[in-house]
């Protein structure tokens, strides 16, 4: 049986990003650290995928990847060229983001979520040696990232390159993804995984509430104090996670809402922006302000509307990604497919194509990744495997760009 509460928190995520980017409001980012519980379900399906396949999941990650930004691209790049943006060598960045694609003005703004799709690919490619390295020295594995971001915000290390600082605010909440899949989180004692929860939410607390940014208390601004109450909150959310969330499903529409989100969450993560972007000369129109609720609501509303629009267009690219029959709106009902005798090809495909792989138990989607045919597994800490039929600083407002010009606002 397939355990929609990974689901939910991933559609949660992709809900809370949108709503923060068009409202600005610093709170959500401490009621609900979106962008690392992102993380850490993209790790826990990584590690899935790598104990299934190897690393040859890894070009399996980036072919699920990478075509839903290159739809982006071929929109975005040629407009940014016609206004400004140099035609250099640097533009192919856009097709592999291994560091930040060069933008004109208005396309650093609109294309800024890009910088997630960089971290992505960065802890993709480090994953296989992540998770031997795991493996066989959990507990040093885990610290490792929150002590590299310690000993740079407290300025022992200064000046480090952004990859290191990704890692540092980023990698860890991945790496408790890791720690989730092979069902570490689920087997903690309450009295140990609680305790320190509570531990780390006050040590992240205290060091946000000392060390506020340009915009208050918003974590995007507060690294250290963003990996330390993120990691809270994903040792509750996924540490205690139930085995099943039937619930979900009771009522239709929102069971279709969560099947959306979850099948279309990179096409709707990476298109967003542009439509917050685009409606904010509305606001100097009509008069609206971020203290003006009814405005607010209604920018919200009109995003999600665009965002649906564009992803009936286009977000049928993750279901070609995922070697899937595309749809125009996912989750419909389909016929039954007849039952068919297995061979050795059908577990040659991508951890969620239609081939019918078989996918570790408790392994959630990374935002871009299907959510498959059929059920991930109802314990999904357990790590056993379970046969499936078918197979910036955080998000910041985006108002920032590296020295050298590329995206980097979250």
């Amino acid at each position: 049986m397939r355990n929609r509460y990974l689901d939910l928190l991933r559609a949660l995520a992709i809900v809370r990003v949108v709503v923060y980017h068009v409202t600005g409001w610093a709170s959500l980012t401490l009621l609900f650290p979106a962008m690392s519980v992102m993380f850490a379900l993209a790790g826990s399906l990584m590690a899935a995928s790598l104990s299934r396949s190897g690393p040859t999941a890894v070009g399996r990650r980036l072919r699920r990847l990478l075509p839903s930004l290159w739809v982006v691209a071929a929109i975005f790049v040629p407009a940014m060229v016609l206004t400004g943006l140099p035609l250099t060598p640097k533009v192919l960045l856009w097709l592999f983001p291994v560091a930040d694609p060069p933008a004109n003005y208005w396309g650093a703004l609109a294309m800024s979520p890009i910088w997630y799709l960089r971290d992505y690919l960065w802890f993709v490619l480090a994953s296989p040696v992540a998770l031997w390295l795991f493996r066989r020295f959990p507990l040093p594995t885990l610290l490792a990232p929150y002590c590299l971001l310690l000993v740079i915000e407290v300025g022992i290390y200064q000046d480090p390159p952004v990859v290191l600082r990704e890692f540092g605010l980023y990698f860890g909440a991945w790496l408790l993804g890791f720690a989730h899949q092979s069902g570490m989180l689920r087997r903690l004692n309450a009295w140990i995984l609680l305790p320190t929860a509570v531990a780390l939410a006050a040590v992240g607390g205290a060091w946000i509430l000392t060390h506020q940014g340009p915009r208050g208390y918003d974590l995007n601004d507060i690294p250290l104090g963003n990996a330390l109450w993120s990691a809270a909150f994903i040792l509750v959310a996924l540490g205690r996670a139930p085995a099943t969330a039937a619930w979900v499903d009771r009522n239709a529409l929102f069971a279709r809402a969560v099947t959306v989100l979850n099948r279309r969450a990179l096409t709707v993560y990476l298109w967003h922006m542009a439509f917050v972007v685009a409606l904010t000369p509305l606001v100097d129109v009509v008069g609206w302000s971020h203290q003006d609720l009814l405005g607010l609501a209604i920018r919200v509303v009109l995003v999600f509307l665009l965002v649906g629009l564009v992803t009936a267009m286009v977000g049928w690219v993750e279901d070609v990604a995922a070697q899937r029959p595309p749809e125009l709106i996912p989750g419909g009902r389909r016929p039954a497919p007849r039952p068919t005798r297995p061979h050795a090809e059908s577990y040659a495909g991508d951890d969620h194509g239609p081939s019918g792989g078989v996918a570790p138990v408790g392994a959630p989607q990374a935002p871009g990744d299907d959510e498959g045919q059929g059920p991930i597994g109802a314990d999904r800490s357990a790590g056993a495997p379970v046969a499936r039929p078918g197979e910036r600083r955080a998000e910041t407002v985006p108002e920032q760009r590296d020295r050298g010009g590329g995206v980097i606002a979250r």
